[in-house]
């Protein structure tokens, strides 16, 4: 087990999303040393810049959130970057990691690395019976090699990184851009403006029969810092809830929370994506503690409300 108050941590993305929520659990850690690279100076994607990051750290720990990430649309768009830009930032990061002889590499991966079918709930050791879901294929596929390097790097360096993969996120602060955002805050973008504006119907993506599980963020955040701190073998671990939802059940719960009085209307010339998506959690919980403590009704009010105070903003 790591004390992490002692550790100097370089976090990867930490000004993101999922980065605000992790640096908050390390400083209620006691963690006082955390740096946070911001893409106007540290562009991780040029090797240079990493090495200027591991000259200016001086990190024992590095936690990877860093990504090029987008919901279905963005990945249909932007197949090569979404590749590209994941591979090398993940593979630089750890080589650069490993010749600063930084204590402890983690890396986080993505439910997107999953194959399209993968019998539910996700087990870890289904990951590499078949291929990815072919729109986020690029993306699930750059990320998965940071598993692959991980364990190549653990057998014939003794170099200590651990690979999570995190499910679907949602919360207060997430992105709400309709170019870039994932489902949960594209459908309370929509349902709300609809019912400000008075439009009849909310048009949405697919048939609405696809199946997805959801993580509040501050739960997620809460699951890296404790494998960070207690979980060091090579095999990937799943951080998630435990649960499905439906995305047509979800627009409904999402309609009926903002009050929005229009129709649906199912965009099926749209993909659904991934068939299903949920999670076999049972590890994280026994090998570092891990259960997620915000229900989905708790999470979704709070991410709406998040959302109708600070949409102006």
């Amino acid at each position: 087990m790591i004390e992490l108050s002692k550790k100097r941590i370089i976090l990867t993305g930490g000004a993101g999303f999922l980065g605000k929520f992790v640096e908050k659990k390390l400083k209620q850690r006691g963690c006082r040393d955390v740096f946070i690279p911001h893409i106007e100076e540290y562009d991780l994607r040029e090797i240079d810049n990493i090495k200027s990051m591991y000259r200016d750290a001086r990190a024992d720990i590095v936690i990877h959130l860093a990504a090029v990430v987008g919901g279905i649309g963005a990945n249909r768009e932007n197949p090569g970057s979404f590749f590209y830009d994941n591979l090398v930032m993940g593979v630089h990061l750890m080589e650069e990691a490993r010749k600063n002889r930084v204590e402890k590499f983690v890396a986080i991966g993505t439910i997107c690395a999953y194959p399209k079918y993968t019998p539910v709930p996700f087990k870890e050791e289904d990951l590499w019976n078949g291929y990815p879901e072919e729109t986020n294929a690029p993306y699930g596929l750059a990320k998965k090699m940071l598993l692959v390097q991980s364990q190549a790097y653990r057998q014939q360096y003794g170099f200590n990184s651990i690979f999570l993969l995190p499910v679907n996120l949602y919360g207060p602060e997430d992105n709400f851009n309709p170019e870039s955002s994932h489902v949960i805050p594209a459908l309370v973008k929509k349902f709300y403006e609809a019912k400000i504006s008075g439009e009849k119907e909310v048009i949405v993506w697919g048939t609405g029969a696809a199946t997805r599980e959801f993580l509040y963020v501050e739960d997620c955040a809460e699951g890296i810092v404790l494998a960070t701190k207690r979980y060091d073998k090579s095999a990937p671990i799943n951080i998630g809830a435990g649960f499905e939802i439906s995305i047509r059940d979800l627009a409904y719960k999402i309609k009926n929370i903002i009050k929005y009085e229009g129709e649906i209307v199912w965009d099926k010339s749209k993909p659904d994506g991934q068939p299903r998506r949920c999670l076999d959690t049972k590890k994280a919980e026994a090998e570092f503690g891990f259960k997620a403590a915000v229900t989905f009704d708790d999470g979704l009010q709070k991410t709406i409300d998040w959302y109708i105070e600070n949409k102006e903003k």
